[in-house]
């Protein structure tokens, strides 16, 4: 699947693959493939290198992008899924349960997407119920107990807002994750491997270190959301996109993230086990670092880190500023 703005490096390399098959013994294309070689070079360092806000948004909602399952296979071992919130039912928007990355048992959990039409219903587009976070929760306090890191992928375009997820208490189920997860007491690292849209994210997403992928976002509401409510057409999501500020550079600089991991020209489904290599070098790191702290010190800087999160200054009448 071709988005709008690769479509140049598409029929570039449609046209290598004519001439590659049109090659023999008798007829020699390789000068111009090399040629052609050349210019998609040049094209794709033009197209990639300064890709716009709702550019990286196409590539982070790539049906072909890595999914929480494909990192979990990619970078850990002896992964037992496990189910159920043990009071309604089990959620396949959110999937976890116990791995190993290298020698180090931690508890995973994520937002998982679906390939095609019937897993994407099966899975809700990764659009999480309460039940999928009361989910998480579980095993996140299932972590704690046993003194097990948590690492988390987030991938999802937001929470359920259907009525029935709404009856059964979906604003509590993300309220509570929010509060019960400033307290666990043990490493959390959470990381944004696609879309991270709105509390559906926050949902599973108060770490101690937040990661996010490149061409990632992370956001209070998604484009079209902003741009219906502001412009009154979802047609301005492009402008929308802007606005928000979502992806990595200024998520850095707001402190809403501590960390970006560079994509591939094209995105992560270009090279993802090059990608789940460096972000598997990175869990590890922060994994080791975090465990040297007491507990106590973990939760008070996980708490200081999301205070942080928001300040800022305006001036009295008589000039001096305040810090809010």
């Amino acid at each position: 699947m071709a988005l709008e703005f690769e479509k140049p490096i598409i029929e570039i390399q449609q046209k290598i693959t004519e001439l590659q098959k049109l090659s023999d013994k008798h007829v020699d294309f390789l000068p111009e493939i090399k040629k052609l070689e050349q210019k998609l070079a040049e094209i794709k360092l033009k197209v990639y290198d300064k890709l716009s806000a709702w550019q990286r948004i196409q590539i982070a909602r790539h049906p072909k992008r890595p999914y929480t399952l494909d990192y979990i296979q990619m970078m850990m071992t002896d992964f037992i899924e496990l189910h159920g919130d043990r009071l309604f039912a089990d959620d396949m928007a959110i999937v976890g349960g116990l791995a190993k990355i290298d020698d180090q048992p931690v508890v995973v959990l994520g937002h998982q997407k679906g390939r095609d039409t019937s897993e994407n219903i099966k899975r809700n587009f990764g659009c999480a119920h309460p039940e999928g976070y009361r989910k998480a929760m579980r095993l996140m306090r299932m972590a704690e107990r046993f003194d097990l890191p948590i690492v988390i992928f987030i991938d999802t375009p937001g929470a359920f807002p259907g009525i029935g997820a709404e009856e059964r208490g979906q604003a509590q189920a993300i309220a509570e994750n929010l509060r019960d997860m400033a307290q666990i007491r043990t490493p959390i690292i959470a990381t944004v491997i696609g879309e991270g849209g709105s509390g559906g994210a926050l949902g599973v997403g108060v770490a101690d270190h937040v990661i996010i992928l490149q061409n990632s976002y992370y956001s209070v509401i998604s484009p079209e959301g902003c741009a219906s409510i502001l412009w009154r057409s979802a047609t301005k999501a492009s402008e929308a996109a802007e606005a928000l500020k979502l992806t990595g550079e200024y998520l850095i600089k707001f402190g809403i993230v501590e960390e970006i991991i560079p994509e591939p020209l094209g995105g992560a489904h270009y090279a993802p086990i090059e990608v789940a290599a460096t972000l598997k070098a990175s869990i590890l790191k922060q994994i080791n670092r975090l465990k040297a702290l007491s507990l106590d010190e973990l939760v008070e800087a996980r708490y200081k880190k999301f205070r942080k999160v928001g300040q800022f200054t305006v001036a009295s009448a008589v000039g001096a500023a305040i810090e809010k």
